[in-house]
């Protein structure tokens, strides 16, 4: 057999694309007038808009079709039942599949324990502002108390804050000393601090000058705490420059061996009559004195007594 032209083939031996070629054109091949260019095409045509998402779609009548038709029982996944939600359904849509919202609740926790921090911070910083000033002068005082059953040491010449009268160690430098009279701490068992009493005083002349303030005028009692060497004494008391008429009585109360100065610490007192503001009260020894005695301590009362 010789090429060359065979006659008219089968329908289905026609080629789709013969109007594209010389020898097709030759045979009569037209152009397709609808579809997609291919023979027995489908070609429907939608208007725009015309299909709406979310509804369900009646599904087009399956038909058979060769190669580059369109597959007629497609449908969109949204309208098929369980099919895929639309986006506002993703968005909106209930039960737990769907997308939550914020904690708000949990938030609002947080917040709450940031402002609780806050203020204990600002609490924290407060408190430790006030102890730093409390250590600047605020502290009670932390020095021992005296026992009950011991007279008060004199620690002041002008009365307290807490209305307590003057109180002084005979060293002290308020207590001025004059005539031989000199700090000693010698003998053991004075009260004042360090141990420390005045010395000096047997000779004519000595004297221990005590100056006080007090905040009104009247009636005084006079504390002093003194040491004999086991035998009495006396020495003469001045008020403001006045001298008072009976000797300041130093007797040896302890009722201590003669010359045991270290057993002869005892304590006596006088009624004095004093002026408001600053008074002087003196202890000096003068003629007719008996002065071998220790001055350790001196403290006023208000009011005499019997």
């Amino acid at each position: 057999m010789t090429p060359g032209d065979n006659g008219a083939s089968k329908p289905e031996e026609d080629d789709p694309f013969g109007y594209l070629y010389a020898d097709g054109q030759a045979r009569g091949a037209q152009p397709p007038s609808s579809g997609y260019g291919y023979p027995n095409a489908v070609n429907r045509v939608r208007a725009v808009g015309e299909r709406k998402y979310g509804q369900p779609q009646q599904a087009a009548p399956q038909q058979q079709g060769g190669y580059g038709q369109t597959t007629a029982h497609y449908q969109a996944p949204e309208t098929m039942p369980g099919g895929a939600p639309t986006s506002r359904q993703a968005m909106h849509g209930g039960g737990g599949g769907g997308r939550r919202g914020p904690n708000t609740k949990g938030l609002l926790i947080g917040a709450i324990a940031v402002v609780a921090a806050v203020v204990i911070g600002i609490s924290i910083a407060m408190l430790n502002g006030n102890s730093d000033d409390d250590k600047d002068g605020n502290q009670a005082d932390a020095s021992p108390t005296q026992s009950q059953d011991a007279p008060p040491s004199p620690k002041a010449t002008s009365t307290s804050e807490a209305g307590e009268l003057p109180k002084a160690d005979a060293v002290d430098d308020a207590v001025q000393l004059a005539g031989g009279a000199a700090p000693a701490s010698d003998v053991k068992g004075a009260k004042s601090a360090g141990g420390s009493y005045v010395g000096g005083l047997n000779q004519v002349g000595a004297s221990v000058t005590w100056t006080v303030d007090v905040p009104k005028p009247g009636k005084y009692t006079l504390n002093v705490n003194y040491g004999v060497p086991g035998k009495d004494a006396n020495t003469t008391l001045t008020i403001n420059g006045t001298s008072q008429n009976r000797p300041l009585n130093m007797s040896n109360f302890a009722h201590a061996p003669e010359g045991d100065w270290e057993r002869g610490w005892t304590h006596t007192w006088a009624n004095l009559q004093l002026q408001k503001g600053s008074n002087t009260i003196s202890i000096s020894c003068g003629s007719g004195n008996q002065c071998d005695v220790n001055l350790d301590q001196f403290w006023l009362e208000k009011g005499w007594r019997n």
